[in-house]
Order: C-alpha cells, then structure tokens, then sequence
C-alpha cells in the first residue's frame, strides 16, 4: 500500500511534473534517471499510467494518483459503467481507488464512498478533484464504524468487499471478506432499502440465490472473460442474467427449463459453431440461451447451426468438417502445423491436444473439441 509519505511527495508540483513530462517513457530508464526527483516513485506512476489507458481511461486522462495495489484491486471503467443501479443518494462501503464510486457519481446526486486506509482516503479524495466528480465525499471510515452512526438515509448502499486474506490468497465466501456484508447486513437494510453487491467471478449464482432469493443476479464478462457477479437485492428478482459487455444480455427465472438437446447429431448437416460466452457458463444459462439459436448443443460446451444463428451472445464460427476424434488420423493431418486448438466438455486440455498432434501456436489451422452424447468430436473450422 502507498505510504503517507509516497501520497505526500506526489502531490509535490516538482514531482507531478515529471510524472506528466516522462509519461511514455520506459519505466525502467524513468526509474535510472539521476536528473529525476524521486525518480523510482516518479517511475511507479510512469508504469501505471500506461496501464490505465486501457483499464481506467479516465483516469489516465486525469494523470491520477495511481498506488499498485489499488489499481490491480479497483474494477475496470467498462465494468464499473455497466452497473445497473441508480438514484438520489448511493453508500459506497468499499472505495478502494474509487473506480465504481466515480461512475456512481453519474447516476446519482450525492455519492457517500468510504475507505478503512486513511491514504488510499485521502489518495480518492484527490483522484476524485482532477476527475472533476465534485459529487463524491470521502469518509476515512471502516464501513461496520460508519454504519453504526444515527440518521442514515440512502436509495442504495452499494459494496466490493476485499477478497484478499492478509497472505494474499484470494477469498471466495462472503463471511469472510471485508467488510463481511452478511453481518452488517442488518445496519445496511436500516439506512437504504437496496443493496448491489459485486462478488469475484468465483462465486456461485446459485449461493448468490441462497443468500438473496429475492435479487437479480447478474454474472458480467468482458472480452470472453466473466469478471465479476452482481447481487442487485432489491427485490425484483429472482432472475438470473448474462451479460457480455458490448454484445447484450440475456435472463432467465431460476429453475425454467429449456428443451431437451436433440439426441441426433449429424455431422454433416452442421456449418456453424458457437461458443457461448463466459457470463452465459457462469450464470448457467447456456442451454436455454442456445435452444431455438442453435439445432442442438452439448450441456455446458458448444452448439451446432445449419443456419448461422442470430443474437448469440458469443462467437460463432463457420465450419470446415466435422469427425470422430480420431488422434491418430488428426496427428497425419496436423503435425507440424501452426495452429489453435479451442475445446469444450473434451478430458484433454487444449495444451495437451495441441502436443499429441505436433502442432505449434499459429494461424495455420483452428481446431474445436467436444463431447456430443457419449461421443467425441473434433471439428476443423474456415
């Protein structure tokens, strides 16, 4: 964590200069120049700055104070936009570097953000002044301390506990993150009726249910990759959602249920693949997302299309040919190739598959493997 010492020379204007003047410059040599002041803190900035222009625009537009460990914890600007609450006031119990506070401060009037570390309190603080959020207050408070005060009122309170043990190790279950929201839930329910809750990509939907039965539940990717799930507990559930940022989403009630998958699969017949994205895996909706999208599919893995489907929220990919997983018919064809190797509901891994065949990363030929009833298949796809 950033020490007051390290905030209080970054705010130093000798030292803010040269972060701005040697921006895009190579770290290293920024953090070797003996003409700098402060020159490995100055180069810190320099490294993360650069990284933030595709995590936090903003905050790279902003030249914003940029501790390592905030920044590596605090939510990607996409996925801190996307959030579906909205009102007059909002709690934030948890700020961190303020990323979902900021985008907050958009949908609200007031934002109220807490921070147990008196510096990263006071570092938000200073973030939130060169982002122009004027909206946004800063309390250095523990949130359970916070909670506790009298005459409390907000439409939302809104929480990403730490997920980080005192070793590191990532956490999962929710009592034992920090803050633990099913302990203070109690004080929470009594200063707002709602509660959004962002839990790790990790977590279960169907716990998320358990312990909400009554919330929408929402697992959100970016780029193929589940980054977080959402608890909106304010009582318009219970529904499930997958959404894939930038394609659309897709909900569904806890326990419907799609068609039964067609038993038949002819190969031939088939000359579409989709790979269902990872928000559809994590909020279990593949089956119901691909019945009436794709002529028949495997239980958590790909589905098949003689016609290319429409609204798929995933890739869809045209195929080649489609056979029995054969190793040692595919190795003839394939050693020596460059090429990738995709796979899903298949025992080997992609690596694995990758070796066995004789084939090296590159763009000569893409493979997919799957399990379709008790069968295999490989599939070579255009």
């Amino acid at each position: 964590m950033m020490t007051l010492e390290e905030y209080r020379l970054l705010m130093e204007p000798d030292v803010r200069c040269a972060v701005e003047a040697n921006r895009g410059r190579n770290p290293l040599e920024v953090a070797l120049d003996k003409h700098l002041p402060h020159a490995a803190l100055v180069a810190t900035q320099v490294k993360y700055l650069v990284r933030a222009a595709a995590k936090l625009p903003s905050y790279a537009a902003a030249g914003c104070i940029l501790p390592p460990l905030a920044f590596e914890q605090a939510s990607s600007e996409a996925c801190a936009a996307h959030k579906l609450l909205e009102g007059d006031t909002v709690l934030d119990l948890t700020c961190g570097l303020g990323v979902d506070a900021l985008f907050l401060s958009r949908r609200f009037r007031r934002v109220v953000t807490l921070e147990r570390d008196p510096v990263l309190a006071r570092i938000a603080a200073e973030n939130f002044a060169r982002l122009g959020a004027g909206n946004v207050e800063v309390v250095a408070s523990p949130a359970e301390e916070y909670l506790a005060r009298e005459g409390l009122r907000f439409d939302w309170v809104y929480a990403d506990p730490d997920r980080r043990d005192g070793d590191g190790r990532k956490l999962v279950r929710l009592e034992d993150c920090s803050p633990d929201i099913l302990a203070l839930r109690p004080l929470i329910d009594r200063v707002a009726p709602r509660l959004c809750l962002k839990n790790s990509p990790l977590f279960d939907v169907g716990e998320a249910l358990r312990l909400f039965p009554s919330a929408r539940v929402e697992a959100v990717s970016l780029e193929g990759e589940c980054k977080e799930v959402l608890i909106y507990a304010d009582g318009t559930g219970p529904l499930l959602t997958a959404t894939a940022l930038g394609t659309g989403s897709f909900s569904a009630r806890p326990g419907e249920q799609p068609p039964a998958a067609p038993e038949h699969f002819d190969a031939a017949h088939y000359r579409w693949l989709v790979i269902p994205d990872a928000a559809l895996q994590k909020a279990r909706l593949v089956r119901l997302h691909l019945a009436g999208r794709a002529d028949v599919w495997s239980e958590n893995g790909y589905g098949f299309a003689a016609e290319r489907p429409e609204g798929v929220l995933g890739r869809t990919l045209e195929i080649d040919s489609i056979g029995r997983y054969d190793p040692q018919s595919l190795k003839r064809s394939c050693k020596g190739l460059r090429g990738e190797v995709l796979k899903r509901d298949f025992p080997i891994a992609a690596e694995e598959l990758m070796r066995r065949l004789g084939m090296r990363p590159g763009a000569d030929v893409r493979l997919a493997f799957t399990k379709i009833g008790n069968d295999f298949w490989a599939i070579r796809l255009k």
